[in-house]
């Protein structure tokens, strides 16, 4: 697919690759991530999943290219990249629990706010909190203290957080680790709902999860692309298959 038939926001990698002290992590990696699909990142733990975005994010150093909008994320540091419209969530949620989940989204918007003030400074909640609110479902509890959510309710409050932050991009790291089943029901249901205008790049362990929402997933091993392609694509490649030990119907299981 050529540039001129993808929305804005897509994600071209070219020869991506993380060297630490002669340590490929990620070794030369192609990928396009495109605006409106979840994108699954999988494969087994070491295989390089999260160093790779840590390294689109700023975290990391990388060599080769990452354009987005036109801008090289490989040449930019943390803060810029946020500013430009990427975000991402960590295994461990990052919120703010002694504050309520109010002020939590309010901080995150403050990203692109040219005055810092507080809502409580301003008298108002601005819409966009108030829509990722509704967004979330966590409306009824937005004085609430971020500490007394659920698990899963944590998780949907960062990426009310990314909302916020009008993030384009975004990169979730196990999103549904420990979450119950309703949870990930949920959790999955609020992806599809606001993928529509943004990329979504979910690195994840749980293949049901995947199995049940994934529109494109990219397989890597020992730092490279093994494979990429619909569910079934990959569930059906043998290298895949060889890679997770297992026939096509446990892939993924012992990650």
């Amino acid at each position: 697919m050529t540039a001129s038939f993808l929305g804005e926001d897509y994600l071209e990698i070219r020869n991506l690759t993380v060297d630490f002290d002669g340590f490929k992590a990620v070794d030369g990696v192609d990928l396009t991530l495109l605006q409106g699909r979840l994108h699954f990142l999988i494969g087994p733990n070491g295989a390089g999943k999260t160093t790779l975005v840590d390294a689109l994010t700023g975290l990391v150093r990388g060599s080769g290219e990452a354009v987005f909008r036109h801008h090289d994320l490989l040449a930019m540091k943390a803060h810029e990249i946020v500013r430009l419209g990427i975000g991402r969530t960590f295994q461990t949620a990052s919120v703010f629990e002694q504050l309520s989940v109010l002020q939590n989204l309010d901080i995150a918007a403050g990203v692109h706010r040219k005055a810092r003030r507080s809502i409580l400074a301003r008298g108002k909640v601005p819409e966009r909190v108030e829509q990722a609110l509704d967004t979330i479902g966590l409306t009824a509890l937005a004085h609430r203290p971020a500490g007394i959510l659920a698990h899963g309710q944590k998780q949907w409050l960062e990426v009310g957080m990314l909302l916020v932050q009008d993030a384009k991009m975004m990169f979730l790291d196990e999103t549904v680790a420990g979450m119950s089943t309703d949870e990930r029901d949920e959790t999955g249901e609020l992806l599809k709902r606001i993928v529509g205008d943004r990329t979504i790049v979910i690195i994840e362990h749980d293949m049901d999860f995947m199995r049940r929402y994934a529109d494109f997933v990219t397989v890597m091993h020992t730092g490279k692309v093994l494979a990429e392609g619909t569910v079934a694509e990959v569930q059906s490649d043998k290298r895949v298959q060889e890679v997770y030990l297992g026939t096509t119907a446990e892939v993924g299981t012992h990650g």
